[in-house]
């Protein structure tokens, strides 16, 4: 397929500008996309997607309520084809791989094919496309969601009737029900409406508020049920400070140098968008009856090649500036009152500051601006690289379960137990056991109820250990952590009382982030 670039005489703009983006954001996500095992996120999202429907809603009473929605998407997914890492994830390779080519028809109907094959192509080099795209998590549904909301919502404007405001409506409930904080998006989107009711004084634009009400409907039960978790699920999370808004770029993008670069040249296209349209958008008539117009200029496509329509070019320059500063500036305020700043809650701004970037790359030529697309995905080589080995923070760091399962699988014996240290965390040990080993891991006699009957992702355990282990032949202990000749050490009491009591260290193994030992009864 040669790479195709509308001229000005082509009776079909851009139609195949978005084959390009979405065939290598899919070559990119697809690569090693079962390699990293599953990290702690992951084995949420495997111990939720994986019980039956009952116990699943159960558990949206306790914690990760606003994540139910893609829970029972992936109960679905993982009952058709399975649970393994690449079963898990590609649900989000193909969705990253939908964000990429709506947003090359995005950009090719505002600003132009080039400016929307760029972007798209900018997208899929992007490190953090390729990490949402790689993960069993909700990030890279909802950035495809949002590209596509802004898409129906620029049709909408061009055209105000009652199915297409439907049909952005749903759009936005399915973002919202993906991750309530991209509900943030609808800032950019009235940005947008404003400016088109300013323009054109077109009363049906008014419909924008009723449109929203199907999300507003769907998010509800979940702002109810999640309003009292989320202080548990992000303890981890602290207040920003300013230095949290220079590194973001990077957070978000997933590489530091990538993050700044596609930064700069966002500023840059919307610089050059907000000077170059002017002058045509000044001159330029709306069509009272909604038809596409304004087309501007600018874009290597010519300016059949995009249609800017009611707000035009200037305008929707605006918007994407929006679409990507307004969110983060409401996350970052609302981040100093609770626990919400975490960078990947806004991943699905990349492809708006990708549309800005490619307008800087097209209004100098098309062909001329892959090299600089080749140089921002040679910047996040290293990173993209990390992301294959291990999905765990730092990359240097990796947490080695399967290697853990499979000591204790290769030397287990009926009779045998399993004890985990910590038990109440965040690294889901007895997750990562339950999913490598399935059935055949060794008897958690602590466990007073496991996380599918407490309906959590922890167990309940025994208050006096001491009693609960007593029919324990031997144990196996999993701890968080490389520890040294006395593993025990590293386990809290009243647990480690117990152990020691009964039991006696015989072998010590470490695995990456992980010891694994195995203690025996103490002769009595």
């Amino acid at each position: 397929m040669p790479l195709r670039i509308a001229s000005r005489g082509d009776p079909r703009p851009g139609r195949t500008a978005w084959w390009w983006p979405a065939l290598a954001t899919l070559a990119v996500t697809l690569v090693q996309l079962g390699r990293p095992q599953p990290w702690r996120d992951e084995l949420a999202t495997w111990s939720a997607a994986t019980r039956d429907l009952p116990d699943l809603l159960r558990m949206a009473r306790t914690v990760d309520a606003s994540a139910t929605p893609y829970y029972l998407f992936m109960h679905g997914w993982t009952g058709l084809f399975g649970d393994s890492p690449t079963a898990l994830r590609l649900p989000s390779a193909l969705a990253m791989t939908a964000a990429a080519a709506l947003a090359a028809v995005l950009g090719g109907r505002l600003l132009g094919p080039g400016t929307g094959l760029l972007a798209g192509l900018l997208f899929a080099v992007v490190p953090s496309t390729s990490r949402y795209g790689q993960e069993a998590r909700p990030y890279a549904l909802v950035t495809m969601l949002a590209v596509l909301a802004t898409l129906l919502l620029v049709r909408a404007i061009d055209r105000p009737g009652w199915w297409r405001w439907l049909a952005y409506g749903l759009a936005v409930a399915g973002l919202g029900l993906g991750h309530l904080v991209a509900a943030t998006l609808l800032a950019g989107h009235a940005v947008a409406v404003l400016l088109a009711l300013r323009r054109t004084r077109d009363r049906r634009l008014l419909r924008w508020p009723v449109a929203l009400l199907p999300a507003v409907a769907a998010v509800t039960p979940l702002v109810l049920l999640g309003g009292g978790q989320h202080q548990r699920q992000l303890d981890w999370v602290g207040r920003p400070g300013l230095g949290e808004l220079v590194r973001f770029p990077g957070g978000v993008t997933g590489a530091a140098a990538v993050g700044g670069a596609l930064a700069v040249l966002a500023a840059l296209g919307l610089a050059t968008l907000l000077q170059r349209a002017g002058t045509a958008d000044g001159a330029a008539r709306p069509d009272p009856a909604g038809a596409d117009s304004d087309a501007g200029t600018g874009d290597p496509g010519g300016p059949a090649a995009a249609h800017p329509g009611r707000i035009g070019r200037r305008g929707w320059a605006v918007v994407l500036g929006a679409c990507v500063l307004l969110p983060v500036a409401v996350l970052f305020v609302a981040g100093l009152v609770t626990p919400l700043w975490v960078p990947r809650y806004l991943v699905f701004t990349v492809p708006f500051a990708g549309l800005l970037a490619g307008a800087a790359l097209a209004a100098v030529d098309v062909r001329a601006a892959l090299p600089v697309v080749a140089v921002v995905a040679v910047l996040g080589g290293p990173e993209q690289a990390g992301m294959r080995r291990t999905h765990e923070w730092p990359r240097t760091r990796p947490v080695d379960y399967a290697a853990a399962a499979r000591i204790i699988d290769a030397g287990d014996r009926s009779g045998d137990a399993v004890v985990y240290s910590p038990r109440d965390g965040w690294r889901f040990l007895d997750l990562a056991l339950a999913y490598h080993l399935r059935d055949g891991r060794p008897d958690d006699l602590l466990a007073v109820r496991d996380p599918v009957r407490a309906g959590s992702l922890w167990a309940d355990e025994c208050a006096d250990p001491a009693p609960c282990l007593a029919p324990a032949g031997r144990v196996w202990l999993l701890l968080s952590g490389e520890h040294g000749a006395d593993p025990l050490a590293a386990v809290p009491e009243p647990k480690a009382g117990a152990l020691r009591a009964g039991f006696t260290v015989d072998h010590t193994w470490t695995v990456d982030g992980l010891t694994v030992a195995l203690l025996s009864p103490t002769p009595r």
